[in-house]
């Protein structure tokens, strides 16, 4: 990585507490980065590590509300400044036969998948200047095809593409670029088979920074 090209960046990372998430607030700080860090706990967000050195705030936000997430883009905005990255990560699996399925559960997929994308993206667009980065994690299940008892989960990832795909659309030439990442399985430890958590920070990595901007539309797929 070329840490330069992200250096004082303001880079806002979305489910900064969970696994993925806390790797990306690490690599993005060591590279120079200005991290805001949304995470759904006051009290992890209390406690979130950030490196030595590094500039950084962490923020409690339930990205499903909307008056919660413009708040919280209106005060970085206006107290740290113009968002130059947002990387979305928030999201949560589960499966389901179809005909069982209730409307709750599937309401719920599609909010923390789908809806939490909805808000962010669009209030992270009103807190840009010249331009910025939109980064959106979606899975295979919603890039290829979904699987049995999935129909919720698959549905709400296919349409975390579609709704990139449209931004991307839709702010062409204008300095906004919107990106999908689809992983498969992500490995955490050497007893998971999939892509590893640490590639797809490298790989989150390269898609925000500036070079990457040709890609706005495109589903990267990371399997």
């Amino acid at each position: 990585m070329t840490p330069s090209l992200l250096a004082n960046k303001v880079i806002v990372i979305t489910g900064a507490a969970g696994r993925l998430g806390q790797r990306l607030v690490k690599a993005f700080a060591e590279a120079g980065a200005t991290i805001v860090a949304l995470v759904y706990d006051a009290e992890k967000a209390y406690d979130l590590p950030f490196p030595d050195n590094a500039e950084g705030w962490a923020f409690p936000v339930d990205v499903t509300n909307e008056a919660q997430v413009q708040e919280v883009f209106a005060h970085i905005r206006d107290q740290i400044g113009p968002v130059d990255a947002v990387i979305h990560t928030v999201g949560t699996w589960g499966m389901s036969p179809f005909a069982e399925m209730s409307l709750a559960d599937w309401q719920h997929m599609m909010d923390l998948n789908l809806t939490s994308a909805f808000l962010t993206f669009r209030e992270a667009i009103k807190a840009m200047d010249n331009g910025g980065r939109l980064i959106g994690y979606a899975s295979a299940h919603g890039a290829d095809g979904a699987q049995a008892q999935q129909g919720a989960y698959g549905a709400a990832k296919a349409g975390v593409i579609r709704l990139i795909e449209a931004i991307a659309a839709e702010y062409a030439g204008q300095g906004i670029t919107a990106h999908a990442i689809a992983p498969s399985t992500i490995a955490y430890d050497d007893d998971t088979d999939g892509v590893t958590a640490d590639a797809l920070v490298d790989l989150t990595m390269m898609v925000a920074m500036a070079p990457a901007a040709p890609l706005s539309g495109q589903v990267i797929k990371a399997y």
